[in-house]
């Protein structure tokens, strides 16, 4: 049985970054710079989190010629659904519970 991990702080960060814009197809370049994510982690968790279903994935061909064909990304309904959980998690005020027996 495969084990199911939370969400690391940078999958959540770039989850949270395309929940900005949901239906806007993002290039990775720009994902690195609004998220300050370097490419050698940047490009992995995009994978990972197209084969887990939070992210669709397509080629463009270029707006230019002379420019090679890109890969693009954006939410799929099952990421923007996780996303806003995050969100919502991150507006919840944090409650410190003591442990019994303590002051």
């Amino acid at each position: 049985m495969r084990r199911q991990r939370g969400l690391s702080p940078q999958a959540a960060r770039l989850l949270l970054e395309l929940a900005a814009t949901p239906r806007m197809w993002r290039h990775g370049y720009d994902l690195a710079k609004e998220t300050g994510l370097r490419s050698g982690t940047l490009y992995p968790l995009l994978m990972r989190l197209s084969d887990q279903d939070l992210l669709d994935a397509e080629w463009r061909e270029p707006d230019r010629t002379g420019r090679p064909a890109r890969h693009v990304y954006r939410l799929t309904p099952y990421g923007l659904t996780v996303a806003r959980s995050l969100a919502a998690d991150r507006r919840r005020p944090v409650v410190l519970r003591r442990a019994k027996g303590t002051r």
